[in-house]
């Protein structure tokens, strides 16, 4: 076999190299009983168990994987998906064909659709028609992949990347995607390296076996030749030894070349993100998305639930800063019962600190939970896509009464610092404007609305760029207003992990960095070379 090297675009970093495993849909067969009723109760037992399935796994997840399972979950639960399937099987077609032909037209509609937020579930809809047809079938719901396999596919579902075990090794190499999608987040938070748009994986005569994947330049080869393996083994070898001396440094704090310190803080998703770390790894929690707590499976917290979770992140800092971020719900991130439906646009729409505002019972709960908590630390709080200055003036009364009436009832309590994510550009042009009592970029929000180019479409991953000069002007611009106003500004969003993007990071001036737990070891290595 000649060797074939592709060149893709990089969507989660690090080195892999192992046996192929082509991805391809497989069509699970069934035994048609030719009886339409009979069929319409298959696939109504079929929707059921893939519904089922999917309340058992989110039960073992959180953070962003939750989030997606919980979006295939509300659409299984809408009655209406099925519905033009119901009406093919009246005429004695075959359940299986009915569901795949009624789910074919739902996504073509998807991928059609003008909204960017539509066309980027087209994936997830992929996922749960494939999860009732394996219902229907009788056969395993998702693809299985050995460990340590080299995933080449056209596209990977959610499902399917959550039922592999990244632990031994792996990586993605898809002729599609997106390095901002739903399992290019996952791919970062777990480690595996992962390559996009690759272009059509089309082979002459037999699949490839082996392939070398490079997630920090984008290239793949496979089949590649005794001396390219050879070449690729030595560089595996010497970054496992980078990260072994990165990972044995990890507790130290982090220091630019000239001497300058730079904080590096977390980002969780759920508590969990927090077992078995040693708080030494960091400088304080950058941000604790809060979404988790609402998710649809265990419906909305109530004041008390909501105390004990931030309490016990608060006692796991041992007074390091810890930044909790209020509701950003709405965009991608649907609420059965708080978030709207049906907008043209949900990521121009009431999401975030909007929504908050709108729903105002919902927020004030929790902040009075954040309140008691913040007796148990050095609690921040900030409100997500914030625009205007007003809404922060809003959030602010809204904070004093509530703790003002906390008081009033002899409930221990403190009133913590409020303040904004900087992800929408007039915030970051407009920053001095704001009272905040201190600032935080969303990079991967403030470069989506920059550049007009959403994370999940593959079609303009390339303009979805931190490192473009208009973005990097922006957090310069915020930072600027934070040394005027005398306030804190860091950046929590993805860009903070892309070592690409460290010293064109700190050159803005922004000396707090904060990750995820698995990318603090690789950025406090990157950050020693800066300047060197």
């Amino acid at each position: 076999m000649v060797e074939i090297q592709l060149t893709g675009r990089a969507a989660s970093p690090g080195l892999a190299f192992g046996p192929v495993t082509m991805l391809t849909m497989t069509v699970a067969g069934r035994t048609t009983s030719g009886d339409p009723a009979q069929e319409a109760a298959a696939l109504r037992a079929a929707i059921e168990g893939a519904r089922a399935e999917l309340a058992e796994q989110i039960k073992t997840i959180q953070g962003d994987a939750a989030d997606i399972l919980e979006f295939q979950a509300a659409m299984l639960e809408d009655d209406a998906l099925a519905d033009a399937a119901y009406e093919v099987i009246s005429t004695g077609i075959a359940a299986d064909h009915a569901w795949r032909q009624a789910l074919d037209v739902e996504i073509a509609g998807y991928r059609a659709a003008e909204d960017e937020y539509f066309r980027a579930r087209a994936v997830d809809i992929v996922d749960i028609r494939e999860r009732v047809l394996a219902h229907l079938g009788g056969a395993d719901t998702v693809a299985r992949i050995a460990g340590g396999s080299i995933v080449a596919a056209d596209d990977i579902t959610p499902s399917t990347f959550l039922a592999t075990d990244w632990s031994q090794g792996g990586a993605i190499a898809l002729a599609g995607g997106s390095p901002s999608s739903h399992v290019a987040m996952l791919a970062r938070a777990r480690g595996a390296p992962m390559v996009v748009g690759l272009g059509p994986l089309s082979w002459n005569g037999q699949p490839p076996t082996l392939a070398l994947v490079d997630g920090d330049t984008g290239k793949v080869i496979f089949d590649p030749e005794p001396e390219t393996i050879r070449r690729f083994e030595q560089r595996m070898v010497a970054a496992r030894s980078e990260l072994a001396v990165a990972e044995a440094t990890s507790l130290a704090p982090a220091f630019i070349a000239n001497g300058r310190r730079i904080a590096v803080l977390l980002n969780i998703a759920a508590p969990e993100d927090l077992a078995s770390l040693n708080p030494a790894i960091c400088d304080g929690i950058g941000l604790v998305r809060t979404e988790f707590l609402f998710e649809a499976a265990h419906g909305l917290p109530d004041e008390e639930t909501q105390y004990r979770v931030y309490r016990d992140i608060l006692v796991w800092a041992q007074d390091k800063p810890v930044t909790i971020r209020t509701l950003d719900a709405g965009g991608d991130k649907q609420i059965p019962g708080l978030t709207v439906d049906g907008e043209s646009n949900p990521f121009l729409g009431l999401r975030g600190i909007r929504l908050s505002l709108a729903r105002p019972e919902v927020f004030r709960m929790q902040l009075r939970a954040l309140c008691r908590a913040a007796v148990h630390g050095t609690l921040k709080v900030m409100l997500p896509m914030v625009a205007v200055p007003s809404e922060l003036d809003r959030a602010n009364e809204i904070l004093d009464a509530e703790f003002s009436a906390l008081q009033a009832k002899g409930v221990a309590c403190a009133r913590p610092p409020l303040g904004i994510m900087v992800e929408v550009p007039a915030a970051a042009l407009c920053a001095r404007d704001f009272g905040a009592a201190f600032y935080s970029i969303g990079s991967n929000d403030l470069t989506q609305y920059t550049m007009a180019a959403a994370r999940d479409i593959g079609a303009v991953a390339d303009l979805n760029d931190t490192s473009n000069p208009a973005v990097l002007a922006l957090i310069a611009a915020t930072v600027e207003a934070g040394l005027k106003r005398g306030v804190e500004v860091s950046l929590c969003g993805d860009a903070a992990a892309d070592t690409h993007l460290t010293t064109a990071l700190l050159a803005t001036g922004l000396t707090t960095l904060s990750v995820s737990p698995i990318a603090v070891a690789r950025l406090k290595a990157a950050i020693a070379k800066v300047g060197s």
